[in-house]
């Protein structure tokens, strides 16, 4: 049976959702948006791994962990987003469709908030439409992986 995991990374101030800036980021906690990330990849027959940490290397590890092992990344990487060079190269590594994910939207934000490492080693990017980003994002792994 070919790979069918989907890992889902979130970055860091994401545990706080609903409660942070919820003018900013809406008023869903992650684990609402996890729960909408578990339903629509079970439509298309992938499981969900998710991890939420404040801090960098966890992150790396998390990505070097899905080679090999993961179909597809979803990444939410926060800050980390702007300036973390080494989930970039991580990113790079993996070989599966690659989905960055964000909110709000940052291009429409403080301007340094306007350029994503990530992006570059991405698949695609999501961003501005709220929760339904998450969805959105599992489609278009769904689609990249021919489900």
């Amino acid at each position: 049976m070919p790979n069918q995991t989907l890992l889902v990374l979130s970055g860091p101030n994401l545990n706080l959702l609903g409660e942070r800036q919820p003018e900013v980021y809406g008023s869903e906690t992650l684990a609402d948006h996890v729960a909408v990330v578990e339903a629509a990849a079970a439509e298309h027959g992938l499981d969900v791994e998710h991890l939420q940490s404040n801090h960098e290397g966890e992150l790396v590890d998390a990505i070097h962990a899905a080679r090999g092992r993961c179909a597809a990344i979803v990444v939410n990487p926060g800050a980390f987003t702007h300036y973390a060079w080494a989930i970039h190269d991580a990113l790079a590594a993996f070989e599966g469709p690659i989905i960055e994910v964000h909110l709000s939207n940052p291009a429409a934000r403080e301007p340094w908030r306007h350029t994503s490492v990530v992006a570059p080693v991405a698949s695609g990017t999501i961003a501005g439409l709220g929760a339904d980003g998450y969805r959105l994002a599992v489609q278009a792994v769904a689609t990249l992986l021919g489900r």
